[in-house]
């Protein structure tokens, strides 16, 4: 008979506590909400707090390796906190935060541990055997689609990848960028409970600073999202102007294109094509463009989503154009256009 036995430590665990094994390895795995009230459970609950703080204000949730029990039983209580927020956003950006440090962590990891990561999700990747390959791993092509969805970068597309007897083949880092929407995927199914249960009511008081914070330090605005899709008769008149020197390839201040660009980025429009537009302008650079598009939708860099500048500060820069009636009732043009789509 032949036992299998896990390449990953308890250390691992605590750097990747989403896992279905990881949970064994607390000494209190049987933990109900009703005992996170208790004081002698304060450091699991702060914790638990200071992972979504975390997500909020960096958009990523730092691993504390030194205090494994606590790292690894905090994540479920952090998937708790976030659903008591009862608000998508939170759990949303949670579940983003865990995914990219975890994407972080795997580009630094062993082969054989990222083999036991991915085969957590019932992955078919194994270790490159191919010689004329020059990759470390071969992912099942049905893996492949399956987490390549959202990404609409060209190089992911399937006709720019290498692919033979059913696998494509990986380096590393793109391995890790899959797991990523894995792992993210995983934690906002976590978040899912239709019938959320009764949160003491400590629970509950974090959840409503949490809550706070958030609105804080984000806005409330762009919490409340957007529909997915664009409603161009509802740009206001500033964005309206800069959209059509945009399309047309006339020349935008830095103020400019950073007003437009964090605009439809916050309003839904992909990265990929915001990229596409700046291919009109005499200096477009794609290396360049995509970077900086991908900074400001939080996807490089801090990992912070930008949002356009208040009205004022357009008022300053002269980027203010032709304000109507409704302009002179806002302060930020992502409320203009929320109020605008809901009229139409």
């Amino acid at each position: 008979m032949r036992y299998a036995f896990s390449k990953l430590a308890k250390n691992d665990y605590a750097k990747y506590p989403f896992l279905k094994a990881a949970i064994k390895y607390v000494q209190i795995p049987d933990l109900r909400i009703q005992d996170l009230a208790d004081s002698n459970r304060e450091n699991i609950l702060k914790r638990a707090q200071q992972r979504l703080e975390e997500a909020i204000f960096d958009n990523i949730v730092s691993r504390d390796l030194h205090h494994e029990d606590i790292e690894i039983i905090s994540f479920p209580v952090a998937v708790m906190l976030a659903m008591a927020t009862k608000n998508s956003f939170i759990q949303k950006r949670y579940a983003l935060a865990e995914a990219n440090q975890t994407y972080e962590d795997l580009r630094k990891e062993s082969e054989e541990k990222t083999l036991e990561v991915a085969k957590n999700f019932g992955w078919e990747l194994a270790s490159n055997k191919e010689s004329r390959m020059p990759y470390r791993f071969a992912l099942n092509l049905v893996d492949y689609l399956r987490n390549t969805t959202h990404l609409r970068e060209k190089p992911w597309k399937l006709v720019n990848r290498m692919l033979s007897n059913g696998n494509v083949y990986l380096g590393i880092d793109e391995v890790a960028r899959l797991l990523k929407e894995e792992v993210r995927r995983h934690i906002e199914k976590r978040l899912e409970l239709k019938e959320l249960p009764a949160f003491p009511p400590k629970i509950t008081e974090i959840a409503e600073k949490i809550r706070k914070l958030s609105e804080d330090t984000i806005g409330k605005t762009e919490m409340e999202g957007f529909p997915k899709a664009i409603v161009q008769v509802a740009f206001p008149p500033c964005i309206k102007a800069l959209y059509e020197s945009f399309s047309s390839g006339r020349h935008l201040s830095h103020v400019g294109r950073f007003t437009l660009t964090s605009f439809l980025i916050n309003i839904g429009m992909p990265p990929e094509t915001v990229v596409e537009f700046f291919k009109s302008f005499s200096d477009y650079n794609e290396r360049m463009t995509r970077y900086q598009v991908e900074h400001i939708a939080g996807e490089k860099g801090s990992r912070t989503r930008y949002i356009p500048p208040k009205c004022d500060t357009l008022k300053t820069h002269g980027v203010c154009t032709n304000p109507d009636e409704l302009c002179q009732r806002m302060r930020h043009p992502l409320s203009y256009y929320r109020i605008k789509v809901k009229a139409t």
